[in-house]
């Protein structure tokens, strides 16, 4: 049985058994494509983020005991790289009250459990219950990709994700790659 809980400081050495591997390395992505900040690095920056943070701004899923998957869900405009992206300006309204969720990351152990999705169905949850008017994503549509994507490459999450938690595609940035949305509130 899988459960989902907001990301705290006291959560933070689970956050960081969720990246695995590569969490070792603070240069790493550690969630931080669409941010910017003043850290020496992206593992000192998601941790400052996490102890500071008003609202957290991710959720882990946790099988039993143990952290198996991270996502972030913010306010979209907490994230520069998504304000600033031309593609996704021509698609995205202007709304204040829009939430975004950024990434997943999925322990080796428990991908294909449908983890990404029950983190997203939590998301969707988290987001509303703070005022969100909607959730936008930017998955990856993998039937649009030749060959089977590297776990990398759908950080974002994938089409099927989103459709299966009820998500509208708006419009596409590039033949891969759907912006989502999930409506909150009317």
């Amino acid at each position: 049985m899988v459960r989902v809980e907001p990301a705290t400081v006291e959560r933070w050495m689970d956050i960081a058994k969720v990246f695995g591997p590569l969490g070792r390395r603070a240069d790493s992505c550690w969630c931080q494509r669409f941010r910017e900040g003043a850290a020496p690095d992206n593992r000192a920056a998601l941790h400052a983020e996490v102890a500071h943070a008003g609202v957290p701004v991710g959720l882990i899923a946790y099988d039993g005991d143990q952290a198996v998957g991270w996502t972030r869900v913010v306010p979209r405009s907490t994230l520069p790289g998504i304000a600033r992206n031309r593609a996704l300006a021509r698609i995205l309204d202007d709304d204040p009250a829009a939430w975004w969720v950024a990434c997943f990351v999925v322990r080796r152990d428990h991908r294909q459990a449908g983890i990404g999705v029950q983190l997203l169905g939590a998301a969707v949850e988290w987001a509303g219950s703070h005022g969100a008017s909607v959730l936008d994503g930017h998955p990856v549509d993998t039937d649009r990709l030749t060959g089977k994507p590297s776990p990398s490459a759908v950080f974002t999450g994938t089409l099927r994700m989103f459709e299966r938690v009820g998500f509208a595609e708006l419009g596409r940035t590039f033949p891969s790659r759907p912006v989502m949305r999930r409506t909150l509130t009317a």
